[in-house]
């Protein structure tokens, strides 16, 4: 079995490769950090191989694909991206681009090319890691929001197509809360409510893939927060995701 992990080097990216290759997955670890990639390979027990790249890149996607095209995965995990918080007027727009090319644009690449390859050999498996954020918009940290809106919705829509052809190639999102990660420091907030652990996310979310669950949502306030949001007004629910944004933002500050 064969995994290939991006944003492997930290986070849940990282724990999820490590309990992959507790269950005997050989991988394939993706992130631009070399050194931060070195240090998780030294932890892996099985077959491992570093490949530092910057995702935000199109062209190093495209790279990335024909690097192990051949190499049969059984697992894509698309765990690489990151947010930034303020206004929209406020915020610095080439950051904002780069989110998109990597929350959304990359993952579409390496999604789509290795979907191709696994519907041909009709199996494989794909985890996009998204967010709960997918299920809603958000003022304070809007574009995260979107590229996870697209990462939810976009994976739903493959899952369908799957299913009707009824293919032996199953698409998973995981959409967690908070975690306790990096993804703070790098956004430029802190969150207002406890995190869950990495590590129990990331064992959650595969555990679950492997069941072929197709929305995984760890944790029993944030499946409650997921629900009962279906049924809020727009303009409610605008309120209430600004209010936790900017409280980020106070504490943060």
């Amino acid at each position: 079995m064969k995994a290939l992990v991006t944003g492997a080097s930290s986070g849940i990216g990282k724990d999820m490769a490590l309990y992959l290759s507790e269950l005997g997955y050989d991988l394939i670890l993706v992130s631009r950090d070399v050194n931060r990639l070195n240090e998780v390979a030294n932890q892996i027990k099985t077959n491992v191989v570093v490949y530092p790249t910057d995702l935000c890149g199109t062209d190093n996607c495209f790279k990335l694909y024909d690097k192990f095209k051949d190499e049969d995965i059984d697992l894509l995990v698309n765990g690489a991206g990151f947010g930034l918080f303020g206004n929209t007027w406020e915020t610095d727009i080439n950051k904002e681009l780069k989110m998109i090319d990597l929350n959304i644009k990359g993952l579409h690449i390496l999604t789509k090319l290795f979907l191709q390859d696994m519907v041909k050999k009709d199996k494989g498996r794909i985890l996009n890691i998204a967010s709960s954020a997918g299920f809603l918009a958000g003022p304070g940290l809007n574009t995260y929001y979107a590229t996870k809106n697209y990462v939810t919705k976009w994976t739903l829509a493959i899952y369908e197509e799957l299913r009707k052809v009824k293919s032996n190639v199953h698409i998973s999102c995981l959409c967690p809360g908070p975690v306790n990660t990096n993804f703070n420091k790098v956004a430029g907030g802190s969150f207002t409510v406890k995190g869950l652990s990495s590590e129990y996310v990331a064992k959650y979310g595969i555990d679950k893939c492997l069941k072929n669950k197709l929305i995984i949502i760890p944790g029993i306030t944030i499946k409650l927060g997921v629900f009962f949001n279906r049924f809020a007004p727009y303009k409610l629910s605008l309120r209430v995701v600004h209010r936790i944004q900017s409280n980020k933002c106070k504490r943060n500050g």
